[in-house]
């Protein structure tokens, strides 16, 4: 795996032409073997630099790590229903299986709808951490507001409007981080953030279980109406938190010093060999369009929509462990420990990403995996392989964590395209969500017929991921050769072989904030 590895750090200014900023975002510089940065606030020598960094980095992963816990709750909030269902929400409401499924699937069309909007907004902001507050806010309320409806219509509009504005969380989260965090940063950050997914899955089914054997009938109200009005409320009180504690911007968030605040910016310049930030004069829908010309962006729509499609058993886990054929409350617990096996998969596979610099096998291998664990459902009824294979099942979603950050660091700059396309890409994604609320009708056999069309949609995805790969590596080799070009020609300074060219930020009195290596820029395969 890590004999794949690529050189990740920034291209040289001076390179032509430039492989990951748009031609129409900003005219090209003149040839320079600086690299344009920040200007530091004073002189800044290596040890400090390396002080100050530890502690931005402190900082900013304790601040951040309420991603976490806001993810926990936007899963509940959405996936709560699939525990509702065993405690009679379907009953009550009088709904058919396909109307239950459109329950269901109407979220994602609302989901799907919010997100590009959202993330253009996001982006041109300067205190994402009131949106996203003010966002979650709402949502809170509209999921408390779930537990009063009392028929079909009135749950596809509730799910609707929740799906509407639990739009924003995702992709704002992941622009956020990837405003902070380098390359070689970001998986791992990623899957902290995604960890908050994985545990919402395990402790959903807890509170579930508290919920529903405790408060049947409390106040004359069902036990699944309380389990909408108890994490609804929860949501809300969390919302508030998120307005003073997640940070804005690494040029305007409070409770960092002024080096912190620096450092960070000279980071992410240093990262990809050019400020994070768009060009002065660029319009608002600018980054859309760039979006919309890069091609490469289509086929990872492609490719993490079957994958997005082959994940969908996860908004039905209670009923196929309920397969396993035990009562509703020894169902909710035994769909906890899979998550948590998940969480514990997804740290390591994401962290040896970061450390390996790769992508592709750390996508697909998970997704083996979890091909395993369908195949093992699709041929035995037997109580315990079934258990197992849903660990391996839901350990796949490793390789679901992986391809988010391979979204951020093949589209880096400028940050108006990086936003647009993490948001459509996980939008376009959201129709496999939509179609997967119908796979799972087929209850068959222990859903024998279900487990084969996922099965498809994972080998669908392998499939994409390749061709997604091939690219990226014919274009580095592409770069590479340009790069050969412009050595031959004197264009640019040729450096060590795999090391690139050593250059400082210089301050205004000469003094240097590095130093630092500027190695020619590749996409992470």
């Amino acid at each position: 795996m890590a004999d794949e590895r690529k050189h990740v750090d920034p291209p040289l200014r001076s390179q032509s032409p430039r492989p990951i900023m748009d031609s129409k975002s900003s005219p090209s510089p003149p040839p320079s073997d600086k690299v344009s940065s920040p200007s530091p606030p004073h002189t800044m020598t290596p040890e400090r630099r390396t002080i100050v960094e530890k502690s931005l980095k402190r900082k900013l992963d304790t601040r951040c790590s309420l991603f976490v816990l806001i993810y926990i709750m936007n899963y509940l909030d959405r996936n709560n229903i699939a525990a509702a269902r065993l405690r009679g929400l379907q009953d009550d409401l009088s709904l058919d299986d396909q109307q239950y499924a459109t329950c269901l699937s109407i979220l994602y069309v609302g989901y799907i709808l919010m997100q590009i909007p959202s993330n253009i907004v996001i982006n041109l902001i300067s205190r994402p951490s009131l949106y996203i507050a003010v966002v979650m806010l709402v949502w809170g309320l509209i999921s408390t507001l779930t537990g009063i409806v009392t028929n079909f219509s009135g749950m596809v509009g509730t799910r609707f409007l929740l799906g509407f504005v639990e739009a924003a969380f995702l992709p704002g989260a992941l622009l956020i981080l990837s405003k902070w965090y380098t390359r070689k940063e970001l998986t791992t950050r990623n899957a902290i953030l995604f960890c908050g997914n994985l545990i919402s899955n395990a402790f959903s089914a807890l509170i579930a279980a508290g919920v529903l054997s405790n408060m049947q009938g409390v106040l004359g109200h069902a036990a699944w109406r309380w389990l909408f009005w108890i994490e609804g409320g929860l949501t809300m009180a969390v919302a508030i938190s998120a307005a003073f504690i997640l940070p804005d911007l690494p040029t305007n968030t409070r409770g960092f010093t002024e080096e912190e605040l620096h450092v960070a910016q000279l980071r992410m310049t240093e990262d990809v060999g050019e400020e994070d930030k768009d060009a002065e004069g660029q319009k608002i829908f600018d980054g859309f369009f760039m979006m919309v010309r890069d091609w490469k962006v289509y086929v990872m729509m492609l490719a993490f929509t079957a994958y997005t499609v082959g994940l969908s058993f996860n908004a039905f886990f209670p009923s196929l462990t309920q397969t396993l054929g035990f009562s509703y409350v020894p169902t909710l617990l035994m769909s906890s420990p899979p998550w948590a096996f998940a969480c514990a998969v997804t740290l390591v596979v994401c962290w040896h990403s970061d450390r390996t610099q790769e992508k592709f096998w750390h996508i697909t291998l998970p997704m083996v995996g979890g091909l395993v664990g369908f195949l093992i459902c699709m041929v035995t009824l037997n109580t315990a392989a079934r258990y197992v294979a849903l660990f391996l099942q839901a350990s796949s979603y490793a390789g679901f964590v992986v391809f988010y950050s391979w979204i951020s660091s093949s589209f880096p700059r400028p940050p108006a395209k990086r936003a647009v396309a993490l948001a459509a890409i996980n939008a376009f994604s959201q129709l496999g969500n939509v179609a997967g609320m119908y796979v799972w009708d087929l209850k068959e056999d222990g859903y024998r017929k279900s487990y084969g069309i996922v099965t498809s949609m994972f080998g669908a995805a392998i499939f994409g991921c390749w061709v997604f790969r091939t690219i990226l590596a014919r274009l580095n080799r592409q770069m590479e050769r340009e790069e050969a070009t412009a050595v031959a020609e004197g264009r640019v300074p040729a450096g060590e072989k795999g090391e690139g060219v050593v250059t400082g930020s210089e301050t205004e009195d000469g003094g240097v904030v590095g130093p630092r290596v500027v190695r020619p820029f590749r996409y992470l395969l």
